[in-house]
């Protein structure tokens, strides 16, 4: 990675343009072309440095629900179960822990009880019973920009 690279990571960390053509723009402000920030951007991706590009909002300020889940899965139930936790739309990450409760994931929904049901149907096709709920009750969202 050049210096270059890294003032593209820095840019589009939280500041990517909202615009039509947001590449350009954001070549416009590190005077690169378009297509310049678009190859970079796709060599990153390649390289596995970038993840993914996409927003993010605040689902419940679009009317929307969503909770953490805790899940004890038994070693032999884990590929299937992550599968299908996976395949819910609603599910934003997923995650595998170190501890009785061993999947983590959070679930976005219209309501709660549509979460509800989804985790019910969820532990209705893959046998496991011991999934929690655990909703917040107080947001703390912490902004986290990586100091490339």
């Amino acid at each position: 990675m050049d210096d270059i690279d890294k003032a593209i990571l820095r840019a589009i960390q939280s500041h990517l343009p909202i615009a039509q053509r947001p590449f350009l723009e954001l070549g416009r402000e590190l005077n690169l072309s378009e297509d310049e920030v678009i190859a970079r951007i796709a060599r990153l991706k390649e390289k596995g440095i970038i993840r993914r590009i996409g927003g993010n909002f605040n689902s419940a300020r679009l009317g929307f629900a969503s909770t953490l889940c805790a899940a004890k899965v038994p070693e032999g139930k884990l590929a299937a179960f992550i599968a299908a936790v996976n395949a819910h739309p609603g599910v934003t990450h997923n995650y595998r822990r170190a501890h009785a409760y061993n999947v983590w994931f959070t679930f976005i929904a219209e309501t709660m009880q549509e979460i509800e049901a989804h985790l019910a149907e969820l532990a209705n096709q893959t046998g496991v019973a011991d999934i929690c709920s655990l909703p917040s009750l107080r947001m703390f969202k912490i902004k986290v920009d990586f100091p490339v």
